[in-house]
């Protein structure tokens, strides 16, 4: 009697149908959810951020590689929200000129400025406004994606675009203005407006109810002072020291510096050991240049004063005459300076003028 050995090839084939039907199904139904997953539903992403947003202290949303793909990249346009993105990088903060963390306190500002004078539009999910910020180390290929290669810089996402390169980059001129000039970025931008910048106050409640204290022991004494003229608004010499401080403020630039926030110096990029007091050009002034200039102007300014106030009551003609040639000469020699660093910085020169009669 013959056995047949055709039976067992025939399960085996039976059986790799089934492993290849199964293969087949299972790698449909994970594209399936993978592109359920890439194609997120808008309203979850809205919620999402929303969850987001409230989790955090400052309404400032941290993004990385991984979230920007999900919010930006993966979703469709347009998207029901738009995102402000700042770009911060923590081994750059050490460079004060860049003002990074400064600015990165001013952007959080804005983000809890607009959360609490905008409770109506946090709750809907059309045109929707997120505050995020991304670091450098974290995410490097993001920072390629935005084609993000200098710092400080701020990027408006709104719905319809698609290629994060072609995103609004607030211009590096106007981060002067700090938080207003980002909320005038987000206003001119988008059809939304952040409101007025809520600022921490300097002092806390227990500091103000100290000082008040203080205040209050202190001012039977002050009375007993101003009556008797014994207060340091009663000494001349305070009102001229006061004088020429206000006067030097004045012509040094210290107000530019400070609305500005401009450094004393920089240091010299192809020589990091050296520091730059003079930066040659208009566009901008360090703080030292500033003082430089002031401290000159003061000069002059001084020893005008005390010719005009002092030498004149000298009875002695000849020590009137040699400390005017002294005051002559060194005010020749400081203005004279002043006109050579600004020939220098700015390239416009200063020629004289003489009276037609002496020609």
């Amino acid at each position: 009697m013959k056995r047949n050995y055709f039976f067992p090839p025939r399960k085996m084939a039976i059986s790799q149908n089934i492993a290849t039907r199964l293969l087949l199904l299972t790698t449909l139904l994970s594209l399936f959810l993978s592109l359920t997953i890439s194609t997120s539903d808008p309203e979850e992403l809205v919620n999402e951020l929303l969850f987001l947003q409230s989790q955090s202290k400052t309404g400032v949303i941290h993004l990385d590689d991984h979230s920007i793909s999900r919010f930006l990249t993966s979703t469709k346009t347009p998207r029901p929200y738009s995102l402000l993105i700042f770009f911060d990088a923590k081994q750059l903060h050490d460079k004060h000129e860049l003002h990074l963390q400064d600015l990165h306190r001013e952007f959080f500002l804005v983000a809890s400025s607009f959360i609490l004078n905008n409770p109506d539009k946090s709750s809907t999910s059309y045109a929707k406004l997120f505050f995020c910020d991304i670091e450098f180390k974290e995410s490097q290929s993001s920072f390629s994606l935005f084609g993000v290669n200098s710092l400080p810089h701020i990027r408006l996402v709104v719905p319809n675009v698609k290629n994060p390169k072609e995103s609004d980059a607030m211009d590096q001129g106007d981060f002067s203005r700090m938080a207003e000039s980002m909320s005038d970025f987000v206003e001119s931008r988008t059809k939304l407006s952040v409101g007025p910048i809520h600022r921490p106050p300097i002092l806390s409640r227990s500091q103000l109810g100290f000082l008040f204290a203080v205040l209050l022991i202190w001012t039977p004494f002050m009375v007993k002072k101003v009556l008797t003229g014994q207060t340091l608004l009663h000494d001349p010499k305070i009102w001229l020291g006061g004088a020429v401080f206000v006067y030097f403020f004045s012509v040094s630039g210290a107000m530019h510096n400070i609305i500005r926030k401009m450094p004393m110096f920089l240091a010299d990029r192809n020589d990091p050991n050296k520091l730059i007091f003079f930066y040659q050009g208009s566009g901008m002034q360090l703080g030292a240049e500033g003082f430089a200039i002031g401290f000159l102007y003061t000069i002059v300014g001084l020893l005008l004063a005390f010719v005009t106030h002092v030498l004149v009551m000298v009875k002695n003609v000849t020590a009137q005459r040699l400390v005017m040639v002294v005051s002559l000469v060194v005010s020749f020699w400081a203005v004279n300076k002043v006109i050579y660093l600004d020939n220098w910085k700015t390239g416009y020169g200063v020629h004289t003028f003489w009276p037609s009669s002496w020609k």
